[in-house]
């Protein structure tokens, strides 16, 4: 299945949408929400989109996967970028370790719910 027709990457994407609209557009701010959701949707959305554009140009279309380490090195590089390096240059980004998780859970949710093959399902 094409990655942008998976209804659980489409929720993902409206989701985060709909954070961005309440919080840039009305100026709601819903406090759990505005600091972890991005987090959590972040890997399932980026990963996504990465996965959609690698399956565009691979030869195995949509039979191409992220392996688990590949996801593990997308973690990590937001984790060093947003929650390390980031923070050190500019006071709009904090150090905050729960991003760090909500970046985990999210990865895991994309190996299992997006990061398929049509085999898999």
């Amino acid at each position: 299945m094409s990655v942008i027709r998976n209804p659980y990457f489409i929720v993902c994407c409206l989701l985060f949408w709909a954070n961005q609209f309440l919080e840039r557009i009305l100026g709601i701010f819903i406090p759990f929400v505005h600091e972890y959701l991005d987090d959590l949707l972040a890997m399932p959305v980026v990963l996504g989109i990465s996965l959609q554009v690698f399956r565009w140009i691979s030869p195995l279309k949509d039979g191409f996967i992220f392996t688990k380490t590949q996801i593990l090195v997308g973690v990590a590089y937001f984790a060093f970028l947003f929650e390390f390096l980031l923070p050190m240059f500019s006071p709009v980004y904090t150090r905050d370790f729960w991003d760090v998780v909500c970046y985990g859970v999210g990865a895991v949710f994309f190996h299992r719910q997006i990061n398929t093959s049509p085999k898999d399902i």
